[in-house]
């Protein structure tokens, strides 16, 4: 199998990686004639063996990602922007694979080709639909992420800022030291920045009612900040510092305006 990521093993690549000395059982067509000649003894020449890196999407179902204010949900949003990173592993030559935090539904297998890429596409749209039932966290998905993921494997993870400050922030370097890690936080924009006003909300489910938030009073424009605002601003301080590349993900923006960050050199891990 061939792909565009290097391998950690020397083999027959187009990648020159070293030269040592001629063994017995050698390719002659591989020897070294300069270093051979340089040394005056036979030299042949090693290459770096391609594989297929693994790109898998964590995607967080929390009752919180189905909500939104302007052009689209949380959710929505989320399955647009994994659909566009399935397309660029895909672009990529990788195998794809996604999964989600439940203990009833398997993960998305890991496969290359755009019938991998369709497979992890159906359950976005699946999963983004409507809250899942059994959703058992942004943790339980990492957990599986951890058991599916080899070194070198790339990581989205695409995320509520609440669902990240749940994960205990030691979690992460773990994942950027072995893998390519990025974390999309979907936001919305009244979320971000309410208006000082009395705003009405639904809440639904079997206890639906209304609820009024009086968000010109600075006591509940604190108590806001600190359920919306303050997640976002520990994650985006929190994931760098711990080699993790993090990208905002508005509701109200292009759903690819992350793309830029795509392979992108991560922080050094803390």
């Amino acid at each position: 199998m061939s792909g565009q990521a290097l391998s950690p093993l020397r083999g027959r690549g187009m990648e020159y990686a070293e030269s040592r000395e001629y063994a017995i059982g050698d390719d002659a067509r591989h020897i070294d004639w300069r270093l051979t000649a340089r040394s005056g003894r036979p030299h042949t020449k090693l290459f770096q063996a391609e594989r297929e890196r693994l790109t898998l999407l964590v995607a967080d179902t929390a009752p919180s990602m189905y909500f939104g204010t302007r052009v689209r949900f949380k959710s929505v949003q989320a399955a647009r922007a994994g659909a566009i990173a399935t397309w660029a592993a895909l672009r990529d030559g990788d195998r794809i694979a996604a999964l989600r935090g439940s203990t009833r539904e398997a993960p998305i297998p890991p496969a290359a080709g755009p019938r991998g890429a369709l497979r992890v596409l159906d359950a976005l749209v699946r999963w983004y639909a409507a809250p899942p039932a059994d959703d058992a966290g942004l943790g339980v998905a990492l957990d599986h992420a951890a058991r599916l993921l080899r070194p070198g494997s790339r990581l989205v993870v695409l995320a509520d800022p609440a669902s990240i400050a749940a994960i205990p922030a030691h979690r992460w370097p773990a994942f950027a030291l072995h893998h390519d890690t990025t974390v999309l936080l979907l936001v919305d924009p009244l979320e971000r920045d309410p208006p000082k006003a009395a705003l009405p909300f639904f809440a639904a489910g079997e206890a639906a009612h209304r609820v009024e938030l009086d968000l010109a009073s600075p006591a509940q424009r604190q108590r806001w900040r600190t359920e919306f605002v303050a997640p976002l601003d520990a994650a985006l301080q929190a994931l760098p510092a711990r080699g993790v590349r993090v990208q905002i993900v508005s509701t109200d923006a292009p759903s690819d305006a992350w793309l830029g960050a795509w392979g992108r050199p991560q922080a050094s891990v803390a």
